[in-house]
């Protein structure tokens, strides 16, 4: 499953991934590729923006929409406008966001804290798919999670929330074994992930796996590891759209693609330019191309200059003319370019509405903070 990732998993980088996927396994549909995270009131008040970013392939099965949302009215009828008019075949909730403009609010990875509000909220979830397929003649479309641990280390929620998922009727959970604190520092703790296969045993609903699979081989050490049904990954595939042919060929008992020379990464570098012209336009599409630079070209010899034009392209003709100054005769850099990419800080405190861990029970005192938490914009 690719994690939905702001800014990241838009329809062109799904739309690599998903090629990438099929070229490792003779062309079957392996895999869930996520959109990036959907915020439950702007999709109700069908802002384009968010209306854009639900956009799928024709050949995009499963259509996959992450919501994000804090009012379980709110979240039901974001899930009731999906189904309805049929724009997703699975929708995912996040309560795995630790930005501190989110959870400031109360909203993210520090809302199961809140247990009451989490489980209603996935009830209410779950009861608007099943509503929605109902009167329009379709089975409900399948809502999960996917979590973190909890705020912090004293703080932990994530046995007591699988278990309510379960219960309220979630697909599946997925967990990310860092808490809030932790950000995206660390290492990841895939003994929770292990212990939460085992509290969900009962229950029968699987548990899949996030945090440090930066290879196909970290992918079967997991779920040999943890017992997890499947894996998240999200910053490993920065400039890496390959590794989903590589988990898809692995996950499936295929031969394994080999890491590519830096011919080859060239070629899906413009490839996603390509495809990022074709989603965004002419004009937003290299510029959204330009963050993607660094993370493909992480462990190659390639001149300073040609990194920042890169950096710095505004048309497909720029890629094409910086891409051709590159010697492109450089085989895969090994373990330099396999390492963790994207944002590595260390934890620090989670930033939270005042008093908010005082009393997992106690809303009534924070409603104003979780109406503030309720973006009206999409992405992250």
């Amino acid at each position: 499953m690719l994690a939905p990732m702001a800014g990241i998993t838009n329809r062109a980088f799904r739309r690599l991934a998903r090629e990438h996927a099929r070229a490792a396994t003779d062309g079957a549909a392996t895999g869930i590729y996520v959109t990036e995270m959907i915020t439950s009131r702007a999709l109700v008040e069908r802002n384009d923006e968010t209306m854009r970013m639900i956009a799928t392939d024709p050949d995009e099965i499963p259509r996959s929409v992450q919501l994000y949302g804090v009012d379980p009215a709110t979240v039901a009828a974001a899930v009731h406008l999906l189904v309805a008019e049929d724009r997703a075949d699975h929708v995912d909730l996040n309560f795995g966001c630790p930005v501190p403009k989110v959870t400031r609010r109360g909203g993210g990875s520090a809302l199961p804290w809140k247990r009451g509000l989490f489980r209603s909220i996935v009830r209410e979830a779950v009861r608007a798919s099943a509503d929605a397929a109902r009167a329009h003649g379709r089975e409900p479309v399948p809502v999960t999670v996917k979590m973190r641990k909890g705020v912090d280390d004293d703080h932990l929620t994530y046995l007591e929330a699988g278990r309510a998922a379960a219960e309220e009727g979630a697909a599946w959970v997925a967990l990310h074994g860092r808490t809030a604190a932790q950000l995206y520092g660390g290492t990841a703790d895939w003994d929770a992930i292990a212990r939460l296969v085992d509290e969900l045993e009962p229950y029968g609903i699987p548990v899949l796996g996030n945090g440090d699979l930066w290879t196909h081989e970290h992918a079967q050490r997991m779920v040999a590891q943890t017992g997890a049904a499947g894996v998240v990954v999200g910053r490993g595939c920065l400039g890496r759209p390959w590794l989903f042919g590589q988990l898809a060929a692995s996950l499936t008992g295929r031969p394994v693609p080999a890491d590519p020379d830096l011919r080859t990464v060239a070629a899906t570098m413009r490839r996603h330019a390509e495809l990022l012209v074709e989603v965004l336009g002419p004009d937003k599409g290299p510029r959204d191309f330009r963050k993607h630079i660094a993370w493909y070209l992480k462990g190659f010899a390639v001149r300073r200059e040609v990194r920042q034009g890169l950096a710095m392209v505004d048309s497909l003709d720029e890629v094409d003319a910086w891409l051709g100054q590159i010697d492109l005769d450089q085989p895969w850099p090994g373990d330099v370019a396999e390492g963790p990419r994207g944002r590595t800080q260390p934890g620090k405190r989670v930033a939270l509405p005042d008093g908010w861990l005082d009393d997992p029970d106690d809303l009534t005192t924070f409603l104003p903070a979780l109406s503030a938490a309720e973006l009206s914009v999409s992405g992250g």
